[in-house]
């Protein structure tokens, strides 16, 4: 089952022209773990600290430095933003995971800045040393081998009920509606959610509800415009309006 769940970028102000964004999907055979590859970068050095606005989507992301190969981690954020400072001169590569697949040891996940050397178990460092001096192109190459070792070690792993979720989200409004999609009483999909994802199903259910509404009306995932523009600044810290022109979307 192919999910269309697609989470839309983190918050890059609009009159920032030297910070370089892109993203890519992965081969076929990891388009049910992977979301995208992606990169973060500098163009030149910026005159001041650049600020990542972070917006929670329910991915798990691993992350490596480029600057310093030693600095990599597993991110990922609950249900509210986080403002990265990432200084004057950076360089970031990543792999997005979709919701769920991520088997591996929870404790590591962090919900900030990675800014320490990575002391695991995973090759991250020496992944991170492979991507140096690449393009991106023959980085997701690099990239793709590591989710297929993952696999292979089952760190990452198809989901079976979150990617149900994933690909009916057109149809789901309510916990209760979550559950039914996978014949779960909501005392099961609560446990089995919590368990597998670190969600609960009400609160992952408001993180898809707030990505969706950058894709479609928001009628169609909120009860009303008070509620929609209450939620989105909870999640986000700024109103529909105000995130739309401050940041690209």
């Amino acid at each position: 089952m192919k999910t269309v769940y697609s989470p839309i970028q983190d918050g890059i102000e609009k009159t920032l022209e030297s910070v370089h964004y892109a993203e890519a999907k992965p081969p076929t055979q990891l388009s049910g773990l992977v979301h995208c590859f992606w990169e973060l970068k500098t163009e030149t050095d910026l005159d001041d600290d650049f600020h990542l606005h972070v917006l929670p989507d329910a991915c798990v992301n691993i992350l490596f430095n480029q600057v310093k190969p030693e600095i990599a981690g597993i991110t990922a954020l609950r249900t509210t933003f986080e403002v990265l400072n990432l200084g004057t001169s950076f360089h970031y590569m990543g792999i997005q995971f979709l919701p769920g697949v991520w088997q591996g040891n929870r404790e590591e996940i962090v919900d900030s800045y990675v800014g320490t050397p990575y002391v695991g178990e995973l090759p991250l460092v020496e992944t991170a040393r492979q991507l140096t001096e690449l393009d991106f192109g023959a980085q997701q190459t690099i990239m793709s081998r590591l989710v297929q070792r993952l696999v292979e070690d089952q760190l990452v792993a198809v989901n079976s009920v979150t990617e149900k979720i994933l690909t009916n989200l057109d149809n789901i409004q309510t916990v209760a509606d979550m559950a039914a999609l996978n014949q779960m009483s909501t005392r099961q999909l609560q446990r089995n959610l919590k368990q597998m994802t670190g969600f609960t199903p009400h609160d992952l259910l408001k993180v898809l509800r707030l990505q969706q509404s950058f894709k479609q009306d928001y009628l169609m995932s909120y009860t009303d415009q008070s509620h929609f523009i209450h939620s989105f600044r909870k999640i986000t810290g700024y109103t529909p309006d105000k995130y739309a022109k401050k940041f690209g979307v």
